[in-house]
C-alpha cells in the first residue's frame, strides 16, 4: 500500500497525525471548559484528564494511520495498537487512581491542622487520569484523524 510514496514522509504523516489528533483534543477541552463552566481556561490546552484523552487520541492516529498506510496486518500495526492499549488503560486505570489518591491527600492537608503547613507545600494534581469515557472519546478522535487525513494523500 503506498508503495510510491517514500518511507520517510509515510513516517512523518503518522507523525503528524497524532500530533493534529493530540492538538484538537486539547482545544476541545478548553470548549469543554467554557460550555461547562462558562469561563475560558487557556492552561487546559496543555493539561492533562479531562475529555476527551489527548493521549488516547494520540495514539490512536498513530495506530490507525499505521494501519492505513502499512496494512492492518502488519507488525508496524501491531506494534502500535499494542501501545495504544497500553497508554489508554494507563490513562483509565493508573493515572485515574493516583489522581484520586491526590484527593485524598489534599483534603487530609487541608484538614490537618496540628501539622505545620510547610511539611505539605503545594496542592496534589487530582486531574491525572481519565474516565472510561473519556479515554473512548479520545480514541475515537484518534481512529477518525488517522483515517482521514491518510485517506487524503
Amino acid at each position: 500500500m503506498y508503495d510510491n510514496l517514500p518511507n520517510y514522509h509515510l513516517g512523518n504523516l503518522i507523525l503528524i497525525l497524532s500530533a493534529v489528533a493530540w492538538a484538537i483534543a486539547q482545544i476541545i477541552k478548553v470548549i469543554v471548559q467554557l460550555v461547562r463552566y462558562k469561563k475560558m481556561d487557556w492552561r487546559r490546552i496543555m493539561a492533562s484528564g479531562g475529555m476527551p484523552s489527548s493521549h488516547s487520541a494520540f495514539v490512536c492516529a498513530c495506530a490507525a494511520s499505521t494501519g492505513m498506510l502499512y496494512g492492518f496486518s502488519s507488525p508496524l500495526f501491531a506494534i502500535a495498537a499494542v501501545l495504544a492499549i497500553v497508554v489508554m488503560y494507563d490513562a483509565a486505570n493508573v493515572r485515574k487512581a493516583a489522581g484520586e489518591q491526590a484527593k485524598i491527600l489534599n483534603y487530609m492537608m487541608d484538614h490537618w491542622m496540628e501539622m505545620k503547613p510547610a511539611i505539605f507545600g503545594k496542592e496534589l494534581k487530582e486531574l491525572l487520569g481519565h474516565s472510561p469515557l473519556q479515554v473512548i472519546m479520545g480514541a475515537l478522535l484518534g481512529v477518525a484523524i488517522g483515517l482521514i487525513g491518510t485517506s487524503m494523500i
